[in-house]
C-alpha cells in the first residue's frame, strides 16, 4: 500500500472520529407545575406515598376481574381500528428513525462507466470503461447535525410508542365504561318495564273505579299520565340501550358477541364484578407511569434535538466522494493486472450569505421546543386534574350511593303505607301516584349513581397510568441507537 493511501485513509479515519460533536442544548426535564400532593374533598391534601413504594401500573387483567368484560377487551385490543393506526404510526416512525441512523454511514454502490470520445491532446477516438465501488456525498458529522436528527427520530419514535400504550389504555376504559353502561341500560329497561306494567294495572283500577263512580275523573286522568309518562321512558330507553351497544361494537371493531347479548338480559350494575383497588401516587409518580405524559416528553426531547440539527447548519458541511476499482480503455483490459485505481474527493460548503434562513430555522427550533415544554406541562396539569376528580369521586360517590339505598327503602314504605291509605279511604289516590312516582325516581337515580362508582373507579385506574400488556400487540421491537 503507497504512503500517499495510507496518507489519505488516515485522514478519512480521523475525520470519522471526530464526527459527532454534538450542539444539542443539555436536556433538563421542566419542574411539575402542580402541588406536591391530591387535594382532598374537605380541601385538606393527600398524605404523601414514601419515596419509591409508588404503586406499579397494574394490568387490565388484574385490575377487571368479570370474564365477560375480559373477553371484550381483547376484541377490542385484536380488532379495533384506533388501535391499528397507533401501531402502524409507531411502524412508521420506527422506519424514519432507520432512515436518519443510516444517514450516520456511507452508502457504498457498485458503480460501472463507459465513455467514448475525442482526445483533447491527439484528436483520437479514446474508449474508456471504470468498474468498481462508490460512495457519493458522505457528509462527516463533524458538528452533529445528522446524530441529532437521529435523536430527534428517535424521540419520536418512542413518542409513537407511548401514544400507542396510552390508546390501548383509552380502549380499554372506553370498553370498560361501554360495557357497565349495558349493564346499567338493562337495569334501567327492567325497572321502567315493571313500573310500567304496575300503572297499567293501576290505571285498569282507576278505570273501573271511575266506571262505578267511586273515584274522580281527576284520579283517573293522573293515572294515565304517569302511565303514559312510564311508557315513554320505557321507549327512550330502548333507544338509548341501542345507541349504547352501537357504540361499544364500534370499540369493539365487531358486533356485540350473541351469548354476551343474551346474557345481559335481567343483568344488574351488582352483577358487575369488584374491581381492584388502586392507590394513588404522587404526580411525580404519574411521570413514570402515565403513556401520555411519557409521550409528550418524547416530543420535548425531540424537539431539544432539532435545535442541535438547527445550529449545526451555521457550520461548514464536509461530504466525501470516494471511488475505488479497475480502469482500462478497453473493455477486455478491466481486470487486468495493473487497471485498478482510485478517487477520493473531499467537498465542503460554508454558509456565507443565505438571507437569514438558518437563523429563522433556529428561531422556528427554539419555539417548538418552547412548545413542547408548555404541552408537557399542560399535560401535567391535565393528569394531575384527573387523578384529582377521580379521588373526590371515590371520597362522595360511596357515600351518595349509600344515601340513595336509603331513599329507595324510605319510598318503598312510603308506597306500601300510601297504598293502605288509600285502600282504607284515608289518603286520596294523587298521595300513592306521587308515592309511586317517586319510587320510580329513586330507582333510576340509584342506577344512575351505581354507574357513576363504578366509572369513576375506571377512570382513577386510567387516569393513574393503570397498565397495559405487550402481549396484547406482540412484542415491542428494541431499536439500538
Amino acid at each position: 500500500m503507497s504512503k500517499t493511501l495510507s496518507l489519505r485513509l488516515s485522514v478519512l479515519a480521523t475525520a470519522a472520529l471526530l464526527a459527532g460533536c454534538s450542539l444539542v442544548p443539555k436536556y433538563e426535564r421542566p419542574a411539575a407545575p402542580v402541588p406536591t400532593a391530591f387535594p382532598t374533598v374537605s380541601g385538606a391534601t393527600a398524605p404523601a406515598a414514601a419515596e419509591g413504594q409508588a404503586s406499579a401500573p397494574v394490568p387490565w387483567e388484574q385490575f377487571f376481574t368479570d370474564a365477560r368484560l375480559q373477553r371484550l377487551v381483547r376484541l377490542a385490543l385484536e380488532n379495533n381500528r384506533d388501535l391499528r393506526v397507533a401501531v402502524l404510526n409507531l411502524e412508521q416512525a420506527r422506519a424514519q428513525f432507520q432512515i436518519r441512523r443510516a444517514d450516520q454511514f456511507p452508502t457504498v454502490n457498485a458503480a460501472a462507466n463507459a465513455s467514448r470520445g475525442n482526445s483533447q491532446i491527439t484528436g483520437d477516438i479514446v474508449n474508456n470503461f471504470q468498474v468498481g465501488l462508490a460512495v457519493s456525498a458522505w457528509e462527516l458529522d463533524f458538528f452533529g447535525r445528522i446524530a441529532s436528527l437521529k435523536e430527534q427520530a428517535l424521540a419520536q419514535y418512542l413518542a409513537s410508542d407511548e401514544g400507542r400504550k396510552a390508546t390501548e389504555l383509552s380502549l380499554v376504559a372506553s370498553v370498560a365504561n361501554g360495557w357497565l353502561t349495558l349493564l346499567a341500560d338493562e337495569e334501567l329497561l327492567d325497572i321502567s318495564r315493571r313500573t310500567l306494567a304496575t300503572r297499567e294495572e293501576s290505571i285498569k283500577l282507576a278505570k273501573l273505579r271511575f266506571d262505578n263512580g267511586v273515584a274522580s275523573e281527576l284520579d283517573y286522568r293522573q293515572a294515565q299520565s304517569l302511565t303514559e309518562a312510564a311508557r315513554a321512558t320505557y321507549a327512550q330507553q330502548i333507544r338509548q340501550r341501542s345507541q349504547d351497544e352501537n357504540a361499544l361494537a364500534l370499540l369493539l371493531g365487531q358486533p356485540l358477541p350473541d351469548d354476551l347479548r343474551a346474557g345481559l338480559k335481567g343483568a344488574k350494575l351488582a352483577d358487575a364484578a369488584t374491581m381492584a383497588s388502586l392507590p394513588a401516587g404522587l404526580p411525580s409518580d404519574l411521570l413514570v407511569r402515565r403513556p401520555d405524559l411519557r409521550q409528550a416528553e418524547q416530543q420535548l426531547i425531540g424537539a431539544n434535538a432539532n435545535i442541535g440539527a438547527a445550529r449545526a447548519a451555521f457550520f461548514p458541511r464536509i461530504a466525501l466522494t470516494t471511488q475505488a476499482g479497475t480502469v482500462s480503455n478497453e473493455l477486455s483490459g478491466l481486470f487486468k493486472s495493473g487497471s485498478w485505481g482510485f478517487s477520493i474527493a473531499p467537498s465542503l460548503t460554508l454558509p456565507i450569505f443565505d438571507a437569514g434562513r438558518n437563523q429563522a430555522n433556529l428561531e422556528v427550533a427554539q419555539a417548538s421546543r418552547g412548545i413542547a415544554v408548555a404541552q408537557y406541562e399542560k399535560a401535567i396539569q391535565t393528569a394531575f386534574r384527573e387523578v384529582s376528580d377521580a379521588l373526590a369521586g371515590e371520597a362522595t360517590l360511596g357515600e351518595q350511593a349509600r344515601a340513595q339505598q336509603a331513599q329507595i327503602e324510605a319510598e318503598q314504605a312510603r308506597l306500601r303505607l300510601s297504598e293502605l291509605r288509600y285502600s282504607n279511604g284515608v289518603a286520596s289516590y294523587l298521595d300513592l301516584l306521587d308515592a309511586q312516582r317517586s319510587l320510580f325516581t329513586a330507582e333510576q337515580s340509584a342506577v344512575q349513581v351505581r354507574l357513576a362508582q363504578l366509572q369513576n373507579q375506571v377512570a382513577l385506574y386510567k387516569a393513574l397510568g393503570g397498565g397495559w400488556s405487550e402481549a396484547s400487540l406482540g412484542k415491542q421491537e428494541t431499536t439500538n441507537r
